[in-house]
């Protein structure tokens, strides 16, 4: 379980594919505190540490994985955001993230506003039923408000802590980004699906 909140970023060192599935290497700031097993979001996709190699920490991608995330989109030095799984006892200051990936959205609009920055991106319609104006989603791992709701995607406005300590200053247009919806929204809409009162 995670937070959504961007604990530091990470490089890319090499994306290898094995047929289906890739290798990942990523240069991780805090390496010497994980061990094999742990569980680290990457760009909000819940990966697990596979092996420690001299260029860096190692995650084996599913085809899974791949299909359903922009992880395959990684080159060496892309940079991508990190966060720890939480412990037990810590501050719960994001939302209920779970690092299970539901699809990705494009980047539409990308502007400075102030010391702000808004961004813009389209969802696809089986994550935007999923929204509401000032709920919350996570965009590559970074737990978001919904600062507005448009017919086809959502607007954000992105703090100054945010846009300089995430992989959003590195952000384009046209770029694909990970999604996970809230986790409340999704148990009540199959409630609701399954009653039949779904739209």
């Amino acid at each position: 379980m995670f937070t959504g909140l961007v604990e530091s970023t990470g490089k890319v060192v090499t994306l290898e594919s094995k047929g289906e599935q890739a290798r990942l290497i990523l240069e991780i700031p805090f390496a010497e505190e994980l061990a094999l097993g742990d569980s680290v979001a990457i760009n909000g996709c819940c990966l697990t540490v596979a092996d420690f190699t001299p260029a860096g920490v190692a995650f084996d991608l599913l085809a899974q994985t791949l299909r359903v995330t922009s992880l395959g989109n990684l080159s060496a030095g892309s940079i991508v955001n990190l966060e720890r799984a939480m412990m037990v006892g810590d501050r719960f200051g994001g939302h209920f993230v779970q690092g299970h990936v539901d699809g990705t959205g494009v980047i539409q609009r990308l502007e400075a506003s102030g010391q702000d920055h808004i961004v813009g991106v389209a969802l696809p319609p089986q994550i935007h039923r999923l929204c509401i104006d000032k709920g919350s989603i996570t965009l590559d791992g970074i737990s978001l408000t919904i600062a507005e709701l448009s017919e086809n995607g959502v607007l954000f406005w992105i703090t100054p802590h945010t846009w300089a300590h995430t992989n959003l200053h590195r952000a384009e247009i046209g770029q694909t980004m990970n999604l996970e919806t809230d986790m409340l929204a999704k148990y009540v809409d199959k409630l609701l699906a399954s009653r039949g009162l779904s739209s």
